[in-house]
């Protein structure tokens, strides 16, 4: 749980006055947005008129959520630096993969969601499967979300959980369905820097108070968990494999290929920010300048989960015993609590609600996009006017969050959100992941093999977590995520080619712009003049520093 019921945080009058500008600042910008939304597109895409830079820092800020901040530092304190591996190996790569290859085609067709693409690709049958999939995944992720926002209200004002859960959906929802998008997306480059200098003065202050990198090193070393917390590789610990070599080949192919990619190059939460953009070039460059943030982020999320397991007496005890009224999940608050002096507790407790928000926000915002455009236009009211949908729109956004609070007690349950997190992407993602891939090279894959290799993908990784938790496969840490995500990419692709060779494909006209083989090379290729000239804007070459700079991390953290 995060803090024990009744244990208040020791904010005082500046931290309050703190926060209450911070959310004066986010109302602020949902009421602004307003006035610019007067269509279904500018609501649910901002017009397809944003600056890269904006979209790119929006990209990772809407990640920066309950995954960041609290799920990778409670992994910081349990697993240490092998929690490394979910931002250089589970998250750039697949970053810059989506910015090089896939933004051409998501950009270039003009969709308005990722399951608009698979109607485009597959047909009607895994447009629905899709778009219900990724509906539900959503209102369980924005669950995660909620909660922990409700459990700083809890913790700041000792309210109970349930009335938190509630202030902080109407607090979020409030811009969300005033200003759409663009609301969301104006508030999370604020609320990124609003994180970053919450983090980085505990971080330091962390480290003060450890004794330095040398004193982390020491205390680490001495702790349970030994000296292989220091290491990135092989990362036994969190993969649940005993064994070095398998530990390795898991983390590579379950998180670095199957999780990561599955989640960053077809999750419409991350692609709908690249899709704002006002040009292709500036839609492939905003997940790669993502990248760039992205891999120094964990130095300020993890390294104070690491220390809080070794300084922070109520964690030492719970790692130690793993009994007590703390978990893993409560590893920042405690930091907080107990380093960090009040005026500057009041702007790390703002970066906290920043990225609880921006992580809730980022949800609603997709799901309000697919449920509106890819359900309800489609199947259920079709041919009304735009501003029906609009309207629609934003009441599917009330829907959403309402739904949200019921999720939120779901994830109070875990002990480690992380897991919970993985869990849900392996059901979800791994499979989407391997329909697109094939589908985007492979022209001979029909519409019946887009649809039921999602159906059996996710059934065989919810079977592989159901034989975890029954103790028939013995899969400790994160390992039944990493096998059910790798599970279900390979049924996925059997099924899907199985059943693609038994039925009929489209022609190869109705797959132009959809196929990598079929699609014009120059219909591909983002323009280098204009807005988009320039060296530093050219997406490849922006992305090719950024994977020299991951595996330099890599081998240094190794």
């Amino acid at each position: 749980m995060l803090l024990a019921q009744g244990q208040l945080l020791d904010a005082n009058g500046v931290d309050y006055v703190l926060l209450a500008l911070y959310f004066a600042f986010v109302l602020g910008i949902g009421w602004i947005a307003r006035r610019a939304v007067s269509t279904s597109l500018d609501f649910f895409l901002s017009g397809r008129a944003l600056p890269a830079w904006v979209t790119g820092l929006a990209f990772i800020s809407a990640n920066l959520g309950a995954i960041e901040i609290i799920g990778m530092s409670a992994n910081g304190a349990e697993y240490g630096m092998p929690t490394m591996h979910y931002f250089w190996i589970g998250a750039v790569p697949a970053m810059l993969f989506l910015g090089v290859v896939m933004m051409p085609f998501y950009y270039g067709s003009k969709v308005r969601s990722v399951p608009e693409f698979m109607l485009r690709r597959f047909g009607k049958a895994a447009h629905l499967v899709n778009g219900i999939s990724f509906a539900l995944a959503q209102v369980l992720i924005a669950g995660v979300n909620l909660y922990l926002l409700a459990s700083i209200v809890n913790a700041l004002l000792g309210w109970p959980l349930w009335v938190s859960v509630l202030v902080a959906a109407l607090i979020v929802l409030s811009y969300t369905a005033l200003g759409g998008l663009s609301a969301a997306i104006y508030n999370e480059v604020l609320q990124f820097f609003v994180i970053v200098a919450a983090l980085l003065p505990l971080t330091i202050v962390g480290l003060v108070k450890v004794g330095g990198v040398q004193g982390l090193v020491d205390k680490v070393s001495a702790s349970k968990g030994g000296a292989e917390q220091l290491t990135a590789w092989p990362g036994a610990e969190l993969t649940g494999f005993s064994n070095p070599i398998l530990s390795v080949v898991g983390m590579i192919f379950g998180l670095g290929f199957v999780l990561s990619f599955g989640y960053w190059t077809t999750n419409f939460v991350e692609v709908q920010r690249a899709m704002a953009s006002k040009s292709m070039s500036a839609a492939q460059r905003t997940p790669i300048i993502g990248a760039f943030p992205k891999m120094f982020i964990p130095f300020i999320v993890i390294i104070p989960g690491m220390i809080a397991a070794v300084i922070i007496p109520e964690m030492t005890n719970y790692k130690l015993t793993e009994q007590g009224p703390y978990d893993y999940n409560d590893a920042i608050l405690l930091m907080m609590r107990d380093l960090l002096p009040n005026g500057i507790l009041g702007i790390a407790l703002a970066g906290l609600l920043a990225s609880f928000m921006a992580g809730m926000a980022a949800n609603l915002s997709s799901f309000n996009t697919v449920f509106t455009y890819d359900i309800w236009q489609a199947y259920v009211v079709k041919d009304k006017p735009d501003n029906y949908y609009l309207q629609m729109g934003r009441w599917v956004t009330v829907g959403a969050t309402l739904a949200a609070v019921g999720t939120a007690f779901i994830a109070s349950g875990y002990e480690n959100l992380m897991d919970y997190l993985q869990q849900l992407f392996s059901f979800f993602n791994a499979p989407l992941f391997a329909t697109f891939i094939l589908g985007m090279f492979w022209k001979r894959m029909t519409a019946h093999a887009g649809w039921s290799g999602l159906v059996l993908g996710t059934a065989s990784a919810i079977t592989v977590y159901a034989l975890s938790e029954t103790g028939v496969l013995d899969l400790p840490g994160q390992g039944a995520s990493f096998v059910g995500a790798g599970v279900a990419f390979v049924v996925d692709i059997v099924v899907s080619v199985v059943v693609s060779l038994a039925t009929k494909p489209k022609t190869e006209e109705q797959l132009v712009g959809l196929v990598w083989g079929l699609t014009p090379k120059e219909n591909l290729q983002a323009s280098t003049s204009g807005e988009d000239s320039g060296w530093y804007r050219r997406p490849g070459l922006l992305a090719g520093i950024a994977l020299i700079l991951i595996v330099a991390l890599n081998i240094i953290f190794g």
